[in-house]
């Protein structure tokens, strides 16, 4: 297959129909997103089905090139589209000799559960995830439980855009049954609670509803399902636990039925959102900071992994510190979290997006909304009667901003960011809103740390033509109100690029 051209291609076309479109930001981070297209859009397609078949080609290439062995796990998530992207896929992985293992319709961790179930070095998960219907994408590993960073991402992109991807022999197909109750079982094998908590699993209709309620009853908890029908249109609310008409519902849930607490799943089932007892939302580093606390007392010393995005209050919390647990802060982004969980042979990685990473004896090392879901049960089943509010009133106190995410296109959101930082690179012991900057962390985007403990953020998204903003204040809500619009939100909009900005908080 030759090389991709650079310009986007006119739908329903003939040269759509022969020619290979891929778009270059597609390949981001750590995992690829195209906008395919949805029924009645205007917006321009962004891949085509030959792009996909060159982008099999190209991964498999460049599994060849590690030295890893030909063997790949394939399967889909639940949107009309997503099947025949991964048979696309399919045919290129075949045509660049891979043996693929096609498990399906699935969630991302039970394509990598399916890594080690089946002795497949490879992973090439079709997902959008939580993003809108229309978009497609790919999650990629060689090495489980890690996925592709931007060292590898690059190094597909390249060969899938130069059209360098080679035929070789040996390719098949092979399609396995059974993964979903062996992923299942594993689950289950986990985790036993001692009483049937009563828990709201929330899917928005994406493709967790086959898999989410039926984990939770297996290790004992009663289940109440709300929009966990299958239905790719997502006819009530995007599949995201950060979204907020999904937590809404969650929360009208909890109340509705007098469940102890809400856990909602992203489309691919790779993350999860938690409303507590009395319908409030638990920010997913809060919940992994009680997590923290809690495994920590069981396992002495722990070191654990979380996102510049994530509270302050790991660096801090008295608990941890009682219990020798050390907290590491990294970049934002599941391949990065993960690798560095496995690097530092950390017990557990938390990502405020809700990416939860156990590593043994509680998981494998990769991100899993359904196992995540369990160790809150667990966690909660381990409180001695307490409620997830009175566990949260526990925490220390600190004031933290939803993730906010300004328009940015993918072209110019990298070099704005570098901009960001190096201003505030030179008010490094300077002051910010009357308070000494103590840190300007650079490990992703620039995370500002002020001498109280407040911080904000700025970076780029891996995911998205946007930016991330976070700010916290450990003073006041109007502290953390204040960070921002007299902060972050004048600075950023010095930037003509940035779209139109009228975030309140």
């Amino acid at each position: 297959m030759g090389q991709i051209p650079a310009a986007i291609l006119a739908p329903n076309s003939f040269e759509f129909e022969t020619t290979p479109l891929v778009k270059a930001t597609g390949f981001r981070e750590y995992d690829a997103r195209w906008w395919f297209g949805a029924p009645g859009s205007a917006k321009t397609p962004e891949l085509n089905l030959l792009g996909v078949q060159a982008l099999g080609l190209g991964l498999g290439h460049v599994l060849h090139d590690m030295g890893v062995r030909p063997r790949l796990v394939t399967g889909h998530d639940y949107r009309f589209y997503s099947m025949g992207i991964k048979q696309a896929l399919i045919l290129g992985l075949i045509e660049a000799g891979i043996e693929v293992l096609d498990i399906g319709l699935c969630l991302s961790p039970t394509a990598y559960f399916a890594q080690f179930a089946l002795d497949a070095p490879g992973v090439a998960m079709v997902t959008a995830s939580h993003n809108e219907n229309g978009w497609t994408g790919v999650k990629m590993g060689a090495a489980p439980p890690l996925t592709f960073g931007p060292d590898e991402m690059g190094r597909l992109r390249d060969i899938v855009l130069t059209g360098a991807g080679k035929a070789r022999s040996g390719g098949s197909y092979t399609r396995v049954e059974g993964l979903r109750e062996r992923y299942l079982d594993d689950i289950a094998s986990r985790v036993r609670l001692s009483r049937p908590i009563r828990v709201v699993a929330a899917c928005g209709n994406g493709t967790a509803g086959a898999f989410a309620p039926e984990a939770l009853r297996r290790i004992g908890a009663e289940v109440i399902e709300i929009d966990c029908e299958l239905d790719w249109r997502f006819p009530k609310y995007n599949a995201n636990p950060e979204d907020q008409a999904m937590l809404h519902a969650m929360a009208d849930a909890v109340r509705a039925h007098g469940a102890e607490l809400a856990l909602g799943f992203d489309g691919d089932g790779d993350r999860c959102g938690v409303v507590d007892d009395t319908g409030d939302e638990i920010f997913a580093d809060k919940i992994g900071l009680m997590l923290a606390r809690d495994l920590s007392a069981s396992h002495p010393n722990a070191r654990f992994v979380v996102d510049v995005k994530s509270t302050g209050l790991y660096a801090t919390d008295p608990v941890l510190r009682a219990n020798g647990a050390s907290v590491d802060y990294y970049k934002t982004g599941h391949s990065y979290i993960k690798r560095r969980t496995t690097e530092l042979n950390a017990l557990a990685g938390f990502e405020k997006s809700g990416h939860f990473f156990f590593r043994a004896p509680l998981g494998l090392g990769y991100d899993d909304g359904l196992v995540s879901g369990c160790a809150v049960l667990a966690m909660l089943d381990r409180a001695g009667g307490k409620r997830l509010s009175q566990l949260r009133a526990e925490l220390p106190v600190s004031f933290t901003s939803l993730t906010m995410s300004p328009h940015c296109d993918d072209e110019v959101k990298y070099g704005i960011v570098d901009a960001v930082t190096a201003q505030y690179q030179a008010q490094a012991g300077g002051t910010i809103l009357g308070r000494k900057v103590r840190d300007v962390n650079t490990v992703n985007g620039v995370r500002v740390t002020l001498e109280d403990g407040s911080w904000l953020l700025v970076r780029a998204s891996s995911n998205k033509p946007e930016l991330v903003v976070v700010v916290e204040s450990m003073r006041s809500n109007e502290d953390m109100r204040a960070l921002f619009h007299d902060e972050v939100k004048p600075r950023l909009g010095a930037f003509a690029a940035i779209g139109a900005y009228n975030q309140e908080i």
